[in-house]
């Protein structure tokens, strides 16, 4: 049977002419420390020869932080050391409101960019990203802001998150340059991405997925009696045993081999962390130790189904 191996190979950014780091580093939890221990942790990232940084303005609004909050202390990185800059690629998105929840009209998007850019201390974002589908928003008025934002170099590339493929479809219609990822939720819990087309839509159109949540929000590190006062505690359960399994074989974590499990998907996915510790940034490189077959890929999946395929 054929082994499923991965490689830290860079892989495309969709059609944008950059390439990436397999595993990117997210910073939905970027906030709320001090300048040093920040750069510590970006430090760790690259360390490990992560490439990709995913922010987003609201991210700080999570923890003990306001809106903006990772930004700006990622904007104090880059300022502390900017020959930082150089090796990274920055994403970041934009479209969720505070009390709304959502607003992609022209004015709103160009003015959010332009606060990003300012907190961030930088000329441009390389991939900016629709956080979330505004459904006020013609997908026509989306698009205009962001062709004016290209033209303007603010940005370079263009991203979605959380759309469906209908919504990618829609504004895509109404860009004359691609949209070159999508960030869903994906990973051996989270599995509608890999049954609602959102996948395969990245495979026609060469989009590069990126995941958020790839362990799924922490669930898959619970113990076997916290895990089992989950919903469907039961199939969480039997994932993480399979998961342990491979994990004792290849000598590395369970969280390593659920990154792995989505790193052997033929549409290249590249699982966003969000660990703020720095020892687990080093070791999300260990997925590159394990090896799938089919059997085994399928059998985590449909573990966490419940059910067999037919």
């Amino acid at each position: 049977m054929t082994d499923l191996s991965i490689t830290p190979e860079f892989r495309p950014l969709g059609k944008s002419g950059l390439s990436v780091f397999p595993i990117a580093y997210g910073m939905w939890r970027f906030a709320g420390t001090s300048t040093k221990e920040a750069h510590a942790k970006i430090d760790a990232a690259l360390g490990a020869g992560m490439t990709l940084f995913d922010t987003a303005d609201i991210y700080g609004v999570d923890g003990d932080g306001a809106f903006g909050d990772a930004e700006k202390l990622f904007g104090e990185v880059l300022k502390a050391t900017p020959s930082l800059r150089d090796k990274m690629v920055i994403a970041s998105k934009g479209g969720i409101v505070l009390g709304l929840p959502y607003d992609s009209s022209a004015d709103y998007l160009i003015s959010a960019c332009d606060i990003s850019l300012s907190r961030m201390g930088i000329e441009q974002i390389d991939l900016y990203q629709i956080h979330r589908p505004d459904i006020l928003a013609h997908p026509q008025e989306v698009a205009g802001a962001l062709t004016k934002l290209r033209d303007q170099g603010k940005i370079a590339h263009v991203g979605i998150s959380n759309h469906t493929p209908a919504q990618f479809d829609a504004l895509q219609t109404h860009l004359d340059f691609p949209i070159v990822t999508n960030q869903p939720e994906i990973s051996c819990w989270a599995l509608d991405p890999f049954f609602d087309g959102t996948l395969d839509q990245c495979m026609q159109h060469g989009v590069t997925p990126l995941a958020w949540s790839p362990l799924a929000g922490g669930r898959l590190a619970l113990s076997e009696k916290e895990a089992r006062k989950e919903e469907d505690g039961d199939c969480l359960v039997a994932t993480q045993i399979l998961l342990d399994k491979m994990a004792g074989a290849a000598g590395v974590t369970r969280e390593a081999v659920a990154l792995a499990w989505l790193l052997v998907h033929p549409a290249g996915i590249i699982p966003i962390i969000g660990t703020q510790n720095l020892d687990r940034i080093a070791a999300a490189t260990d997925a590159f130790k394990v090896s799938f077959d089919r059997q085994s890929w399928y059998a985590i999946l449909q573990a966490s189904m419940g059910e067999q395929l037919p």
